[in-house]
């Protein structure tokens, strides 16, 4: 079974955040929120408080398949200040783990340097920071182990689209019937 962790900053973007971990959760697929501060206890983007499950100084990241990072502001500026967060992305790229991020979350993933060559999708306002050669304005883009998505309104899509990457097509349709998604 698949095993992810969730890295969440304060400031991020509460829909992004939830709407993934939810979806996950719904499939049973084991996503574990973690505070990339010493507090449990986040504060997002819209000031909706989330109580994560860990905090990341207490948890050995080695156990876990992929590492999903929200987006939003200030939260995404919150993990590019942190050397831990992108050593866990690069030791993930390296493991060939999966390494995702949506909306402002994959300038994490550029300053880690694990997009070189590799296509990506970002929130618009984020475009001029990749490579035009390989940015994709689609809704989840997948290049190996990395997926990245637009943002607020793509969650459900990217929460749609691992479901399917981890437990087949069919867990997918299940799991988007249930929502009353397409």
């Amino acid at each position: 079974m698949t095993r992810l962790l969730a890295l969440i900053a304060p400031g991020f973007e509460e829909i992004e955040a939830v709407t993934v971990i939810d979806l996950l959760r719904r499939a049973e697929i084991e996503i574990v929120t973690v505070s990339i501060t010493l507090d449990r206890n986040v504060k997002g983007a819209h000031n909706i408080n989330l109580v994560t499950d860990s905090i990341l100084n207490t948890l050995d990241v080695s156990k876990f398949d992929g590492v999903f990072l929200p987006g939003g502001q200030p939260g995404t500026n919150n993990l590019l200040r942190e050397e831990k967060v992108l050593d866990i992305i690069r030791m993930f790229n390296e493991k060939n783990k999966w390494v995702i991020a949506i909306c402002a979350a994959p300038l994490v993933l550029k300053k880690a340097g694990v997009l070189k060559k590799r296509r990506v999708t970002s929130h618009p306002t984020e475009t001029a920071a990749f490579d035009p050669k390989y940015y994709r304005e689609k809704k989840v883009v997948r290049e190996g182990n990395i997926i990245t998505s637009r943002g607020v309104g793509t969650a459900i899509e990217l929460g749609l689209y691992l479901i399917e990457a981890f437990c087949g097509k069919a867990h997918r349709q299940k799991q988007a019937e249930r929502i009353l998604a397409k």
